[in-house]
Parts: C-alpha cells; sequence; structure tokens
C-alpha cells in the first residue's frame, strides 16, 4: 500500500508537529511526497484509493481518474443535505533553474518560514494540496460533526480542467458543493471567468551560419511570474514579451541569427525566464553587449517595483550547426512582440475585478521543425473570451502561423442568492466578529462545469491565504489554514435539512 511507504513523511512531521490543525498538516505532508503532475496523476490517485480503502469509506474511480470518496453523516445528521467536498488532484510543477528536482519521482521539500510554509526552490502545491489534505483530515476524524458527506478529486485541472470536462452527471449527487480552491482565507467566491487556449505553431527551415559570427545565449530572469488568473492584474513582466521586444530591436539594427528560443512553461503561469541563443557578426558583439546594457537598465526601471529581480544576461555560447531562417525569425519576434498580454478590460460590474485578459504563456522548439507558442483567454463574459481569443489568431495567423483554439471552459455566474452562501457568511461573522467578503475572481474554476453538469448545485468557492502560486515562490499562511479549518467546520455544522 502506497500509504505504508511514505517512510520520510513521518521525520518531516516531527519537524512540524506544533503545526495546527494537525490532521490538515499531516495529510498535506504526506501528499507532499506524491508525485502529482497534470496529466500524470496515477500515484495519487493510488494514493487516494488506498486511504478510501484503508477508513473502509466507500470509494469510486470514474474513467478519468477522478475519485469521489463517502462518508456517512454523523448520527442524529442524517437528513442535512449533501455536501460535496472537492479539490483537485494535480498541481503546477515549477522550478528555478538552479534547482535540480524531478516532479515525476521527488517528493516536495517543504521547511517554515515565520508564519508560512514553502518548497526548496519549486511550487509549493497548496494549490490544490491544502483541499486535498482538508478533505482527508475531515474524513479520518469522526468527532467532526456533519451530514452526508462526498469527497470529489478531480485530475488535470491546471493543465485543461480534463477531470471536470468527463465528470459523468450520476458520478456524484450532493445538493451542495463546497470547492476547496480559492487563495484569500475570509474571502468567499461565488463567480469565476471562463477560459480558452489558443496555440499558434510556426514551421521553419534550417540554415547554415556564415563564418565569423559571434554567437550567445540571452537570458531573461528573475521575474516572478505568478498565476496568469489571480496575479495578471499586478502588472508583472512577462520573461518571452521582454525577450521579444529586445530582439526584435536588434534584428532590426544587426543581421542576426536565431539559432533557439524557449520561454515560459505553462498556459496559466506568467513567463518567469526566457532565453534564445543568438548570432551576431563578431565585429558587432561589444556593439549589441552595449545595446542589451541599456535595454536592461530601462526595463529593469520600468519594472522596479512590480519586479525588482529582472535581469538580462548574454554569455558566449558554442556555435549550434544551424539557425532558424530569416524570415519566420522576424515572423515569429514580431507577432511576440506585438501579441497582447495582460489585462485587456476590468469588470464594469464589480469594482476591481479583471474582466479579460490573455496570457502569452509559453514558446517551444519541437520535433519536426516546429515552433509552438501557447497563450490562454480569460474573460467573464463569453463574447469578450472569444473577442480576444480571436485578435491572437489574427495576430499569429498574419506572421504565417497555424492557429487552433482549445475547447475551453465555461465561467461561473455568480448566485448572490446561495443558500450556501449566506450559511457561510454568518458563520465567518459568528466565528471571527468581522464580515467575510463575497467576491468573483478571474481565475479559473472547476465550477462552471460542475454546473453545466448539475445545475442544481449550490456552490462556493473558499480556502487559506496562498500567495505566489504557479511560481516557486509559492507559499501557505499557516495561521490561515486554521480560520479555514474552523470556518469550514462550522459550515458543515450548519447545513440545513432537506426538505
Amino acid at each position: 500500500m502506497l500509504l505504508d511507504n511514505l517512510e520520510t513523511t513521518n521525520d518531516m512531521l516531527m519537524e512540524k508537529k506544533d503545526l495546527k490543525p494537525a490532521g490538515v498538516f499531516h495529510y498535506f505532508e504526506e501528499i507532499c511526497q506524491v508525485p502529482r503532475p497534470s496529466k500524470k496523476e496515477g500515484k495519487i490517485i493510488a494514493y487516494l484509493k488506498d486511504f478510501g480503502e484503508k477508513h473502509k469509506l466507500e470509494t469510486k474511480v470514474d474513467e478519468a481518474g477522478n475519485i469521489l470518496i463517502r462518508k456517512p453523516a454523523t448520527k442524529g445528521m442524517e437528513n442535512r443535505k449533501t455536501v460535496v467536498l472537492q479539490a483537485h488532484m494535480d498541481m503546477v510543477c515549477e522550478k528555478n533553474n538552479d534547482v535540480h528536482h524531478d516532479f515525476l519521482t521527488d517528493p516536495i521539500e517543504t521547511y517554515i518560514d515565520g508564519e508560512w510554509m514553502r518548497a526548496k526552490g519549486t511550487t509549493l502545491g497548496a494549490d490544490n494540496g491544502i483541499g486535498i489534505a482538508t478533505a482527508l483530515a475531515i474524513l479520518d476524524n469522526d468527532a467532526i460533526e456533519h451530514g452526508p458527506l462526498e469527497c470529489l478529486f478531480t485530475i488535470d485541472e491546471e493543465t485543461g480542467l480534463t477531470g471536470a470536462f468527463a465528470l459523468k452527471e450520476n458520478f456524484m449527487t450532493g445538493d451542495i458543493l463546497l470547492n476547496l480552491d480559492s487563495e484569500d482565507e475570509g474571502e468567499l467566491f461565488i463567480g469565476c471567468a471562463g477560459g480558452v487556449d489558443t496555440v499558434a505553431e510556426f514551421t521553419y527551415n534550417e540554415v547554415e551560419i556564415p563564418q565569423g559570427y559571434f554567437c550567445g545565449k540571452l537570458q531573461v530572469k528573475g521575474l516572478q511570474g505568478g498565476h496568469s488568473g489571480g496575479d495578471i492584474h499586478l502588472g508583472r513582466g512577462n520573461a518571452n514579451k521582454l525577450l521579444a521586444r529586445f530582439l526584435c530591436k536588434a534584428l532590426g539594427k544587426y543581421d542576426l541569427y536565431l539559432c533557439h528560443i524557449d520561454g515560459g512553461n505553462l498556459r496559466n503561469a506568467i513567463a518567469r525566464e526566457a532565453s534564445a541563443i543568438i548570432a551576431v557578426p563578431e565585429d558587432d558583439k561589444h556593439a549589441l553587449r552595449a545595446d542589451l546594457n541599456i535595454f536592461a537598465a530601462e526595463a529593469e526601471a520600468e519594472y522596479a517595483t512590480v519586479d525588482p529581480g529582472l535581469q538580462f544576461t548574454l554569455e558566449s555560447e558554442s556555435m549550434p550547426a544551424c539557425a532558424i531562417d530569416r524570415d519566420t525569425t522576424r515572423q515569429l519576434l514580431q507577432s511576440l512582440h506585438i501579441a497582447p498580454h495582460g489585462v485587456i478590460a476590468m469588470s464594469q460590474d464589480i469594482p476591481g475585478l479583471v474582466e479579460t485578459s490573455t496570457n502569452l504563456a509559453s514558446v517551444k522548439m519541437k520535433p519536426g521543425q516546429i515552433i509552438r507558442v501557447e497563450t490562454s483567454q480569460r474573460s467573464s463574459i463569453a463574447s469578450a473570451k472569444q473577442d480576444i481569443a480571436d485578435v491572437m489568431q489574427t495576430v499569429f495567423e498574419m506572421a504565417g502561423a497555424r492557429v487552433a483554439h482549445s475547447e475551453g471552459y465555461p465561467g461561473w455566474k455568480p448566485n448572490p442568492h446561495s443558500e450556501v452562501l449566506q450559511i457561510a457568511v454568518d458563520s465567518y461573522r459568528r466565528l471571527f466578529e468581522t464580515d467575510a467578503k463575497v467576491k468573483a475572481i478571474h481565475a479559473g474554476l472547476e465550477c462552471g462545469l460542475f454546473l453545466d453538469k448539475y445545475p442544481g448545485l449550490d456552490m462556493i468557492s473558499f480556502g487559506p491565504t496562498l500567495q505566489g502560486v504557479h511560481s516557486p515562490d509559492e507559499r501557505m499562511h499557516i495561521p490561515s489554514v486554521g480560520r479555514f479549518w474552523n470556518h469550514l467546520l462550522d459550515i458543515l455544522k450548519h447545513i440545513p435539512e432537506k426538505v
């Protein structure tokens, strides 16, 4: 059994034995030992299945890999409405370039930094490992008062919402769904944006580089990155945009060859790092370095407040065998330069809410002489989401690329008259003598898809405070976990009876 093979967990828990609530942090540390990249959730599926069987709880796995674990109601609460606690299994796998970590095999190494929990050079995976851990802690504790419970764990939320898309209409039976995937304790979310991905592919020919050329590796690094939904309004730098901006300038001034380009990783993460291998005539290398120094100073000044760690480097590199042809180089770099990135529009209905945005997520060279550019668009208005996706398509098609859109996912329309929302609002005020904030969120949640398949569901989303998600700066505020836990237990205690 996988649970019996986590020898390292006990040692790690000894170092963090005073963390409260103990059950939640116990299971979070266990989950950190189980690799769970998006689309590679086999080990966490096995772990959760083991958990259900070990605790003699009804456990089922659907064809996609989603898991549902049922727990009967506390005695005397059998007639309460059934609550679904929902979290996703997968995590965003980002690490710093100087960190050696294999997300398919290595555990996440956590540590305490004051009131925060972090990981050593990688994403922490609290998005959404803390949601899983919270649900397991409730399933494991018979002293907690609750009505009938169903805990739903979905796959592949981060890279395609595959699990939510594949969910069958009869898989769960709950009346109320509590999504445990939000990142600001004290805030209750009742709506989210919909999204779509736009992917462009350039094909290129290989050309030889003339003799007498200098070859260098240009790098953009030190940016904070972050979640392309939750952090897009912060105006942080995008490494892909900055790299293309400089290279477009250099392309107009020097006889420049682009040999390789790589930037960003995931569609829902703002690109923190990007690099290009370029070649220019030997006589121009000093001028190129001088231009980069000037550009770096200007860009660092622009981002001094929001991204003070921004750096540009240019180091000598061995000359590659070939480069990308000139036409494709120009079309690629110019399209990256002009492609929109960031906030497109703010909501006219909800102050401070981003309505529409787009993220220039990644640029990757693929086998078959293909360069793949991945972008993602979000909006709380379906027509605006489609429009910005069409804008991205136009930009890249004008540059000669083949463009395709993903199926996309729906938004979640707010229901301010939600019964469980009122329960949660009253609970928070009673527990903490202050009001929770009721909000919609620009980041995507699975709730819109759940509502499509279960139209009668009453839903809210909430969670402890996380910062820097989708980047190695991800951190979890430890005191907020306790508040979130107490709030959740009080909500479960006050779920009404079925009519």
